[in-house]
């Protein structure tokens, strides 16, 4: 086996940045913790997307993301928004953590200790959200968007972003990525109660999984 130096140096750089930012997640926890409001930014974001799941995790749009946005909630998934949503998304959190929310003094107070970006690390963070950000899908190529399976994923999935291409995983990644969608609607109270009321849509895994490995990239 022939020794490629690179490799090594590229590993030992990523670990050494997840470590970093991992340490920032838990200093963030740790202020929640310590803060009364910390059930309140705790509840922002539901948790489960791990730093080993960020795109170009070692990349500076990465480690900005991580530095600024675990301040007040956990991580997010640069997927959970298309790409036109996050300039103003990330504007809004920006003068959030400058305690100029919309909660007044109230945000001041909760955003004490909190950093917010400069200006070229906020465009740094945008374009890094962008550049990995949900691509939609595209309905006049579905059209099976109109059988029962394509209409349990539309219902579902729309309720938190932009329907996804089914094109964006294999048949063999989509049901773990369903299972953490499944997680954070339970976590978010999106999904309908245990006891279904009649006429009322119901959470089908089975047709949602069916459905995107049948138009899944192959």
């Amino acid at each position: 086996m022939r020794f490629e130096p690179w490799r090594t140096l590229a590993g030992a750089a990523l670990c050494g940045a997840l470590a970093a930012q991992a340490d920032e997640m838990a200093a963030a926890r740790k202020r929640w913790a310590e803060s009364p409001h910390g059930p309140m930014l705790e509840r922002i974001l539901p948790p489960g997307f791990e730093l080993a799941m960020l795109p170009q995790p070692e990349s500076r749009g990465a480690r900005l993301t991580v530095r600024y946005c675990v301040q007040c909630h956990n991580l997010p998934n640069p997927a959970m928004h298309e790409a036109r949503k996050w300039p103003s998304t990330v504007e809004r959190m920006v003068l959030r953590m400058q305690g100029k929310g919309n909660m007044g003094t109230l945000m001041a107070d909760m955003m004490a200790g909190v950093e917010a970006p400069a200006d070229e690390e906020r465009k740094a963070i945008v374009a890094y959200l962008r550049k990995n950000a949900q691509k939609p899908l595209d309905a006049k190529k579905y059209p099976a968007l109109h059988s029962r399976a394509g209409e349990s994923f539309r219902l579902a999935c729309q309720q938190c972003h932009v329907l996804p291409d089914p094109a964006r995983y294999t048949a063999a990644e989509w049901p773990a990525v369903v299972a953490r969608m499944e997680k954070n609607m339970q976590w978010m109270n999106r999904v309908v109660g245990s006891k279904p009321v009649p006429g009322e849509p119901q959470l089908r895994i089975a047709e949602i999984n069916a459905f995107l490995a049948r138009h899944a990239r192959r």
